[in-house]
């Protein structure tokens, strides 16, 4: 875990100045996957694992990025922005420092509607303020600034090292910049920051619980509005992560591929019921209306979005009514759904849900992340979790001669400065 006070200590021999401190957290994603771009619903939990940034500011407009974990340090220049993407963790800082400066790409994301109706299940969860259009500049500019990076999020996982890192140092600039920092409008930057300028058109959901993460336990959060509801985790209950070992390629062209067959879905089910403007506003009935219309390819993919938004609110229920035995059962059907529906398992995250659903104490087991490799989740009693760590590791290692890493996670905080 990194210490905060070694960051800084590392910073001041570093560039010989004090620093301010800041995280941001990597998230896990209990069930709902593959919905956010989707303008779906999903259910993140922050974890007790960040990305750190040590900051100070500089006189000039350039960023000099030094980061524990490449070893190497990298000078942006704020006011020139060279063609992107270069498949290089700077990417991730340039776009979030280049998106609140103003100065991004010219792409513009489509702003979420305020108008769509709030999830079905949970009328007491509290409209969130409007927010601004991902388009809209921040008021004013960011200031240059020496950064030191370190992170405790494991890459690659599907734990959400990128969004953790864009976070945080997007509420970095912005507090050396002494700018308002509305966090809606960060988690909507570090999203346009990861369009434009890493390539990966992804959703909202890692940058929303790296800004607003509980440490009670998961949100509820609806990705069109972003209205989102605090759901805690009971003492008794524990959140089970494993790490299969394959890194998965988020920004690999299956992702996108994924989002452009839900998109092509949309536009077949439009043409004939209006009313769906993102695979969110449609039913299964209307999908089988359509079906004669579309690959069946199309059709899996729109087929895993729409159950899988259902299974969110329904889990949502599960956990408030603490009927931990239905909500486990929910995250077993996402994951059969995401292999045989959307495709994105792999050989290592099958066997390790399917382990992980044997051993006595799991209540249910399923992938989390974007897929292809990663890690798995499960939820389990908390009386169960010494003797379920060890099983997981054993059989595993065993079935697919690698050695994963398990961990029993507690859910963290969103993006603060570190006083």
């Amino acid at each position: 875990m990194i210490n905060p006070d070694d960051l800084s200590c590392d910073f001041e021999r570093s560039f010989g100045l004090t620093p301010r401190v800041y995280r941001a957290p990597g998230r896990v994603n209990l069930i709902g996957e593959h919905t956010d771009y989707n303008d779906g619903f999903v259910m993140p939990m922050a974890l007790d694992r960040s990305t750190w940034v040590a900051a100070a500011p500089r006189a000039d407009r350039a960023l000099v990025v030094a980061s524990r974990e490449y070893r190497e340090t990298i000078t942006l220049d704020l006011d020139c922005h060279p063609p992107y993407p270069t498949e290089s963790w700077i990417d991730y800082v340039r776009g979030i420092a280049a998106v609140l400066d103003g100065s991004g790409g010219p792409e513009r994301a489509a702003p979420h509607s305020q108008d769509a109706a709030p999830a079905r299940h949970l009328p007491d969860m509290p409209r969130a303020p409007d927010s601004p259009d991902v388009a809209r500049p921040f008021q004013g500019r960011v200031t240059g600034a020496d950064m030191l990076i370190a992170s405790d999020v494991p890459i690659g996982a599907g734990l959400s090292s990128s969004a953790a890192l864009e976070i945080a140092c997007g509420y970095a600039l912005l507090d050396l910049a002494g700018m308002p920092i509305d966090l809606d409008a960060l988690a909507r930057a570090g999203q346009r920051a990861e369009h434009e300028f890493v390539g990966i058109r992804c959703g909202i959901m890692d940058q929303m619980i790296a800004c607003h993460g509980e440490t009670s336990g998961a949100l509820f959060l609806d990705t069109r509005t972003l209205q989102h509801r605090s759901l805690p985790l009971p003492a008794s209950l524990r959140v089970v992560v494993g790490n299969t070992m394959v890194h998965h390629e988020l920004a690999s062209s299956e992702y996108n591929a994924r989002r452009a067959d839900c998109e092509a879905g949309v536009q077949t089910l439009s043409s004939r019921f209006p009313h769906v403007r993102a695979l969110r506003d449609a039913s299964l009935p209307e999908l089988e209306g359509v079906r004669a219309r579309m690959s069946d390819r199309v059709y899996r993919r729109c087929r895993h979005v729409i159950t899988e938004n259902a299974r969110v609110e329904e889990a949502a229920e599960a956990l408030v009514g603490s009927d931990f035995v239905r909500f486990g059962r929910l995250m077993d059907q996402s994951h059969h759904s995401l292999r045989a529906d959307y495709a994105v398992t792999s050989a290592e995250l099958d066997a390790m849900s399917a382990i992980a659903r044997e051993l006595d104490g799991v209540y249910g087991a399923r992938m989390t992340g974007g897929g292809f490799g990663g890690c798995i989740v499960a939820l389990a009693d908390a009386s169960r979790v010494d003797a379920i760590e060890v099983e997981l590791r054993a059989r595993y290692e065993a079935a697919t001669g690698r050695r994963p890493d398990v961990w029993v996670c507690t859910a963290g905080a969103g993006v603060s400065r570190v006083k």
